[in-house]
């Protein structure tokens, strides 16, 4: 792809989500959404391939769909109470399907079926993009219409993707969709958090966003596409894969590491407002997850393959490291002595 295509896209998407971010109309923030979703689409099929060309179809049908649920939606509700703000308050029917629709855009359970399969073929900066930038517009939408949502199906939405995204992500050996699944139920984490605290959303948002940055960023130099291949990749840079096992364990919740951080808070607030039964469910819903990082991790430092030559590092082979990963591998080991910073000042 051609540069100058290359920065209209990029610049397409970054204004469609601001215009979606800085709304208060309903039909600007679907115009965001729109513009947003029409410049993904020549980046996910780039590769020119059959596999990119199903996921960018795939892509395009759901997102269209999510769309046209959401202008009927702020239709219905205009219809109802004369007023397309985004902060008025919305009939019932119209706040379910706006939720349900959004639920469809971020990939939630159990609209999110489609969300592995474009990941799969998509190429791992697209992927990337995906899992982190496209996040933000329909998160910023749950955000502003938060207080007309019905909170019952807010908790049924996150305790359904936190399960499903760590139970189908055991039987999977593709990284892509291993992060896809992972995404899920991170989603699902912080659709609770969107229900208890802004201040909670937004650091859990901070460290998910984090974490997947570091752990694709690890990935993309060295084309990593299966389990079996993050471990061929240990002779060409160590160190790399060392940060990269840390930041799985970080993406499980283990304590020392940054991950731990926001399952903490979420539990710890869950517990206070007397949602003991939800507080376990979720922590619950974590071990399935931390199950296939635990795995990759294992593939990726403890096991060595078989290989071709008697060196112990091909050293002529070693790929660059993107300057970016050092400053999001060290937030995701290292951020849990700043919990107390970082949640009373977000």
């Amino acid at each position: 792809m051609s540069p100058l295509a290359l920065s209209i896209l990029i610049s397409s998407l970054s204004t469609g989500t601001i215009i979606t971010m800085s709304s208060y109309h309903w039909l600007f923030a679907w115009f965001g959404l729109e513009m947003n979703t029409l410049a993904v689409i020549p980046l996910i099929s780039k590769p020119h391939h059959p596999r990119a060309t199903e996921a960018a179809t795939k892509y395009f049908l759901t997102q269209a769909a999510a769309a046209a649920m959401i202008l009927f939606a702020s239709t219905l509700n205009a219809w109802s109470s004369g007023q397309w703000t985004i902060l008025h308050p919305t009939t019932q029917p119209a706040a379910l399907m706006m939720l349900i629709a959004l639920a469809m855009k971020l990939g939630l359970a159990p609209m999110h079926f489609w969300y592995p399969e474009v990941l799969q073929g998509s190429s791992l900066p697209t992927a990337l993009l995906m899992s982190t930038w496209q996040k933000l517009a329909p998160l910023a939408l749950l955000l502003m219409m938060l207080n007309h949502l019905p909170q019952t199906a807010l908790f049924t939405l996150g305790l359904l993707s936190a399960y499903i995204g760590g139970w189908a992500g055991i039987n999977q050996t593709q990284t892509r969709k291993i992060m896809a699944f992972s995404s899920i139920a991170h989603m699902g984490w912080l659709l609770i958090a969107l229900t208890l605290s802004y201040n909670l959303t937004a650091l859990t948002l901070l460290i998910y966003l984090t974490m997947t940055s570091a752990m694709f960023l690890a990935l993309i130099p060295s084309t990593t596409k299966t389990i079996t291949d993050v471990g061929t990749t240990w002779t060409q840079n160590p160190t790399l894969l060392t940060l990269t096992m840390i930041t799985l364990m970080s993406l499980g919740g283990l304590p020392p590491l940054t991950g731990f951080m926001p399952k903490w808070l979420i539990i710890k607030e869950l517990t206070t407002l007397q949602l003991s039964p939800l507080a376990a469910a979720l922590a619950m819903a974590s071990l399935p997850s931390l199950f296939f990082y635990i795995r990759m991790a294992y593939f990726t430092t403890l096991t060595t393959p078989p290989t071709t030559t008697t060196t112990e590092q091909k050293w002529r082979h070693t790929q660059p490291t993107p300057p970016s990963l050092s400053l999001t591998t060290t937030m995701t080991m290292l951020a849990l002595p700043m919990t107390s910073l970082l949640h009373h000042s977000l």
